[in-house]
């Protein structure tokens, strides 16, 4: 028979490693774990606890979780897990990968520098958009290639996730009595049973049509770092099946959740976008302030778990106030939203897509870029080059029209949401802006449209640029901006109304002050 070690035995073995494994070791202790960081790699112990949503209550359990993760993680980051380690030994002396039976198992990883998680970028004011953008391109590529649950696997239905939802209610209302929050968490219990009602056909939709996987399940900044150069995704959940095998509109709210969290919503919102963007995954806004208030509460219950472990009262106020956080965060998104819809407007290098970024990362707007959703008909990825004529290819009518209805369709789905919708093309047709003010009245919500300008020699040299780097999705060559303006048609005197105009001389790097989108906030009606 196997020693079942307690959680108290645990402490003393976790101690005891502390003292085997040399200098300088240092442990992290989390609600569910142990890591001890010992120069140059890390041991992850489980600890022996049961509670509900993970049980590691056996060493057989916590050996099966171990081998599970790193099955799981040498998906995002193969050079960092390396082996599951049996410890051998005694509680008092215990020996890592030694001989006789074993007594514990350990995850053994390489060691990073904890300076290097985005969670310490951030708090250090250096986390940049280059990373926040590549993260969203590494989860985008995880989530197209993992395995897809069927209806039959017993994951993602309806009712497992309203389980959830309800079980993180039943959590905290047993571990905080303070009446004051308790009246908030009934206002959250309430939003969350209201609103999953109205999503029971979508999420029963979503799970037919491939949208759950079995995700990394606990993406927050945390559990991202920058490894030798490369962002880095790790600690993705073992210990329970249904935790990770979820819609992947959750996982991406997991990381927007913890952004906004940690005073960047602006880029939350630029990590939804640039997700989408590349995803094509519109339909998933439907949902995502129901998970992004779950997944607050996720971590208002791990928050409130932890300061029910600490034993002095003074150690338990920095988790008390991150629980405050959370819920606070969880109240605010379950507010309701400020739709409508924006048309860009001008010519090709007039910034209407590096501009446009200012505005959807100040109010959480989703934009849809005519150059992406173009080549996405054709089976093409942004950054593809197709070749096409002026005229021809990707760029002949027929294209061309069912590029700016889909841009309309998609539009539709973001309004639904709740949000802000960008379509950002040229619109130098009268056509494809009545296209997108006709929907605006039939959804009844604001309409602008944001027109930029700037000089012809401007034009030309940020088309020249762009077309050297060969990183953005437009394919806006000399000869498409000089066809341009030999066949736009201008704003007329009937749309002025609604026109925001802008001044595109500064150079692209520069971000707007948001005072400069004063106008148009008044326009969309927003707070």
């Amino acid at each position: 028979m196997p020693i079942e070690l307690t959680l108290a035995d645990q402490t003393r073995l976790v101690a005891a490693l502390r003292d085997a494994l040399g200098a300088g070791v240092r442990v992290i202790e989390t609600h569910i774990s142990y890591v001890l960081l010992a120069g140059g790699y890390a041991y992850k112990i489980k600890k022996a606890v049961s509670l509900g949503f993970v049980d590691c209550s056996t060493l057989a359990l916590r050996r099966r979780y171990c081998e599970e993760e790193l099955r799981l993680n040498r998906r995002l980051a193969p050079a960092v897990y390396l082996d599951v380690v049996p410890i051998a030994g005694t509680v008092e002396r215990p020996s890592p990968g030694g001989a006789g039976p074993p007594i514990e198992f350990a995850v053994r990883m390489r060691e990073f520098p904890q300076e290097s998680l985005l969670a310490r970028e951030i708090e250090r004011g250096e986390l940049s958009a280059r990373e926040v953008d590549a993260l969203a391109a590494i989860v985008a590529a995880f989530h197209s290639r993992i395995a897809v649950a069927s209806p039959a696997d017993g994951y993602g239905s309806p009712d497992e996730v309203l389980a959830y939802a309800r079980e993180n209610f039943e959590h905290l209302e047993r571990l905080r009595g303070d009446p004051a929050e308790r009246e908030a968490l009934a206002a959250l219990r309430g939003w969350t049973e209201s609103e999953f009602a109205a999503l029971r056909g979508a999420i029963e939709a979503r799970l037919a049509g491939g949208f759950v996987r079995e995700c990394h399940g606990d993406l927050h900044l945390g559990n991202v770092a920058r490894v030798e150069g490369k962002i880095v995704v790790f600690d993705g959940i073992d210990f329970n099946a249904h935790l990770r095998w979820i819609d992947v509109a959750s996982e991406i709210a997991f990381t927007a959740m913890d952004l906004e969290d940690r005073g960047r919503p602006d880029f939350a919102h630029r990590f939804v976008d640039a997700y989408l963007s590349i995803t094509g995954d519109y339909a998933g806004l439907e949902m995502l302030s129901f998970y992004v208030v779950y997944r607050a509460l996720v971590r208002a219950k791990v928050a409130a778990l932890r300061a029910r472990q600490l034993a002095a009262p003074d150690a338990r106020g920095p988790v008390d106030r991150e629980y405050d956080g959370y819920v606070a965060l969880a109240v605010r998104r379950a507010g309701s939203g400020h739709p409508g819809i924006v048309v860009t407007h001008g010519l090709s290098g007039s910034g209407k897509t590096t501009r446009s970024q200012a505005f959807l990362e100040q109010v959480g707007a989703v934009r849809l870029r005519t150059d992406v959703e173009r080549k996405r008909l054709r089976g093409l990825a942004a950054q593809a080059r197709s070749g096409s004529d002026v005229e021809g290819g990707l760029y002949g009518a027929e294209t061309t029209r069912a590029t700016y209805e889909r841009v309309c369709d998609h539009a539709r789905t973001v309004v639904a949401s709740g949000r802000i919708a960008i379509l950002d093309g040229t619109f130098l047709k009268r056509w494809q802006r009545d296209l997108a003010r006709s929907l605006a009245a039939e959804l009844r919500v604001p309409f602008a449209i944001l027109a930029f300008a700037a000089k012809p020699e401007t034009l030309r040299r940020r088309i020249v640029a762009r077309s050297l780097a060969g990183t953005d999705a437009s394919e806006a060559n000399l000869a498409v901006l000089a066809r341009q303006v030999a066949t736009q048609e201008p704003l007329a005197p009937d749309e002025m109304g609604a026109v925001v105009a802008y001044d595109a001389e500064a150079p692209l790097a520069q971000a707007p002050d948001p005072e400069a989108w004063r106008e148009v906030r008044a326009r969309l009606r927003l707070p």
